[in-house]
């Protein structure tokens, strides 16, 4: 476990902007930064970074928190892989305390397999540079190919030799486990239970996440043999979702960034080539379908994808659908069909990176020119096959989500088949409502689902976390959770407040609310609230601990979470506000603030306790019993003499301003 100590130093390193920069491309927006959250879909940016706060928050899905955190949500992390991450990024050197071996086992796992592949991406490396085998076989396909040695170094391909299991040997013989050789598919298990290396005889193409790790492995066979495959890829596991990675997108990110343009290509040699030859802000969908979270990848960095094609009819047909995605995504989309017989990796080697962009700029097109030519010559003079192209064209232009860019299109689509485009609207909003509908339909199944399935167990035998999660909240909820978020924010400022005397002293927020409620005889009633009380009686004396960053920092899940929901503003004032008018922020009202929310609780308290009473006295009255009734009136009356002497102090200071 990872020393307090070396916690504290990563988490007062950490900045939020370089963390969530090395995965989302942001904007200055006043004094924070802006961009589109990496955690659901969107297309307008709703996920704001704080470098004040040292936060980030998307105020579409909710989610967010410190740099670690952030991390945590992202990479799926653990707390303190996370921490190990960011201690990495900062070169911050980790002390660890002793842990159990089970605990040690159960936190490496994950990073077994993460190690493995960087060993066996330098494994290869080594028998491609070094050994006869692979230079002899592997370098020579790379310099027949025309890559040069700083990116073959640069984007770590290697070479897998033919012997049967070279690299399972190596491995086990330097400590890897069965286990992880097995789980990360770099070998395949026999029926006698000895394991044989996957990509014998293979020259190696290691496949990086956004962050730089080693997730999987693409193979290319240079025999000539209709039996096997031409590229084996590393199956599904852990640490790799086919769907989910691009390749490339390691090296290309910031490319991206800067040029707000990414190209989308199919293999790995189309990105060597075209990285190569310059052009360094391309990625390919390594010969898959487009997917959906690899759109979603790349619409982090920018909203314009430009897709190339080879000369390959039947090809572009069987991908042309990656376009529909795209546009459904909110991507601004362009195509480029390349000259007949030329794929990227062959154009990009005769071309420098000037050239190759003024023949893009000079040939790129918007998909309904390009879609209508792929098929105009399909359909040729067949009207009915005509019209079915325009429906086709008509379909793609209704799943865009923007209205003006749908509207261009249909201008566009209009002019080019001579339509009306009152009918083109009405065919796209019939598409739209039908859409919408089976939308609605699909969720309200899905909710119907969710609640039979409730009814379903709600019989079963409950357990301490099940009742936990059903737990009522407190009436007066809302109430104690805006004291407690005026704790967590303002609790070690000072208050001046006046004795009964009236001669002004100075107390801390914290304890002015701590004595009111004592006073006053009331208390918070949700356990996390009461939770979180506790651990602040123990940290506020400490001078140097900033509550808000302890608890946006915290271990537990749950109140870092909360802590973050609660004390996280959705809106901020721009510097042109500022300008021209100085505005208070909450902080500099808390003489006003701190007695108002104390006073709504106990309002919330009163209200609650008076109409139980209400309640009790119709109880009495229908069974007449006198005496209960005249009690229970008596004690109404005493709350509401009460809420009168609140409502009279909700609207005067009761302490002074500093």
């Amino acid at each position: 476990m990872i020393d307090q100590s070396t916690i504290d130093r990563i988490i007062n390193t950490a900045q939020i902007v370089d963390v969530v920069e090395d995965f989302v491309s942001l904007r200055k927006r006043g004094v924070n930064f802006i961009g589109l959250c990496p955690f659901h879909d969107e297309k307008t940016p709703s996920f704001t970074v704080s470098p004040a706060k040292n936060i980030c928050k998307c105020f579409g899905c909710g989610k967010g928190g410190s740099p670690v955190n952030f991390i945590m949500e992202h990479e799926h992390m653990s707390f303190h892989d996370a921490l190990r991450y960011l201690a990495k990024k900062y070169n911050i050197e980790i002390v660890e305390k002793e842990v159990s071996q089970e605990e040690l086992q159960k936190r490496n796992d994950r990073d077994s397999m993460f190690i493995l592949n960087g060993f066996a991406q330098n494994y290869f490396s080594e028998i491609l540079w070094k050994d006869d085998e692979g230079r002899s076989v592997g370098m020579s396909y790379f310099k027949e190919r025309g890559f040069q040695d700083d990116i073959i170094r640069k984007f770590g391909l290697g070479y897998s030799l033919e012997k049967y299991n070279a690299l399972a040997d190596t491995a086990q013989s330097k400590g890897y486990k069965k286990e992880f050789l097995l789980k990360t598919g770099l070998c395949a298990e026999r029926g006698d239970g000895k394991i044989a290396d996957r990509f014998r005889g293979r020259v190696m193409f290691p496949v990086h996440s956004i962050s730089g790790k080693i997730v999987a492995f693409g193979g290319r066979i240079l025999k000539t043999d209709e039996k096997t495959a031409k590229y084996v890829n590393s199956p599904e596991s852990e640490i790799y979702h086919k769907s989910n990675e691009l390749y490339g997108i390691y090296f290309a990110k910031q490319s991206i960034v800067k040029n707000d343009c990414c190209f989308l290509v199919e293999g790995y040699t189309d990105v060597l080539s075209m990285f190569q030859a310059g052009i360094e802000n391309v990625v390919a969908s390594s010969g898959t379908a487009l997917t959906p979270p690899q759109i979603r990848l790349i619409h982090r960095f920018t909203s314009n994808i430009t897709v190339l094609y080879d000369g390959d009819a039947a090809g572009i047909k069987a991908s042309i659908r990656g376009i529909d995605l795209l546009l459904e995504e909110g991507i601004n989309v362009k195509v480029v069909l390349l000259p007949n017989g030329e794929d990227p990796d062959s154009f990009a080697k005769q071309q420098n990176a000037v050239d190759f962009i003024e023949y893009i700029n000079k040939h790129q097109t918007d998909f309904i020119h390009f879609k209508s030519q792929l098929l105009l010559e399909e359909a040729g003079k067949d009207v009915a096959k005509k019209a079915h192209l325009i429906t086709d064209i008509v379909q793609s232009i209704a799943i865009i989500p923007d209205n003006i860019m749908r509207s261009v299109y249909i201008k566009e689509c209009a002019k080019r088949f001579e339509i009306g485009e009152d009918v083109l609207i009405a065919e796209v909003n019939k598409i739209r409502r039908t859409s919408s509908l089976k939308k609605e339909l699909k969720t309200q199944t899905s909710d119907y689902q969710e609640y039979s399935n409730s009814q379903v167990s709600y019989e079963a035998p409950k357990t301490e976390s099940a009742v936990l999660a059903k737990e009522e909240k407190p009436f007066a909820y809302l109430q104690e959770q805006n004291i407690l978020r005026c704790i967590i924010r303002y609790g070690k400022q000072t208050l001046q407040i006046q004795d009964e005397n009236g001669s002004p002293i100075t107390m801390s927020v914290f304890d002015f609310i701590a004595n009111d409620m004592v006073a006053d005889n009331v208390s918070l009633e949700y356990p996390l609230h009461k939770k979180i009380i506790e651990e602040i009686k123990v940290i506020i004396s400490d001078e140097n601990n900033d509550m808000e960053h302890y608890f946006l920092n915290h271990p537990d899940s749950e109140i870092r979470k909360y802590v973050f929901d609660i004390t996280t503003e959705k809106y901020t004032l721009s510097s042109i506000h500022k300008k021209y008018k100085q505005f208070e922020n909450e902080g500099d009202r808390l003489e006003i603030l701190i007695p108002k929310i104390l006073v709504e609780y106990k309002d919330k308290v009163i209200t609650h306790y008076y109409d139980e009473l209400t309640k009790k006295i119709k109880d009495a009255q229908n069974e007449g019993d006198e005496e209960t009734i005249t009690k229970l009136l008596k004690q109404q009356t005493e709350l509401n003499q009460i809420r009168q002497i609140l409502a009279k102090h909700s609207g005067e200071r009761t302490v002074l301003k500093i």
